[in-house]
């Protein structure tokens, strides 16, 4: 399986888990307000899970266009998009490469 079937699963399970999490919040706020017991601590709970789930759908969606497009990434400097084995920003012509200096030992 390749890197962006990878990626489509990946994306398919989460879309699926957010869909039935989703839902579940939906019924459970439905039963609180039948039986006048809304707990509001449960929901916020409920809610951060979530969030969650539709925050690493959002990056993975994300990584799937930015794989499609051929962008690696955008520059640190001036946000413009780059393509992966960038060594300088076209738009600012900042570094995108790493470069660690070491020092010799004394």
């Amino acid at each position: 399986m390749s890197g962006g079937d990878e990626l489509g699963a990946k994306r398919e399970r989460l879309v699926e888990r957010f869909t039935l999490m989703q839902s579940d919040l939906g019924g459970l706020l439905y039963e609180m307000v039948i039986r006048d017991s809304v707990k509001l601590d449960v929901l916020k709970r409920k809610v951060a899970e979530l969030q969650r789930v539709d925050a690493e759908l959002g990056f993975l969606e994300h990584s799937i266009r930015a794989e499609e497009s051929g962008v690696a990434g955008n520059c640190p400097s001036c946000e413009a998009p780059y393509a992966r084995g960038a060594a300088f920003c076209w738009s600012c012509g900042q570094s995108l490469v790493t470069i660690e200096v070491v020092e010799p030992p004394a």
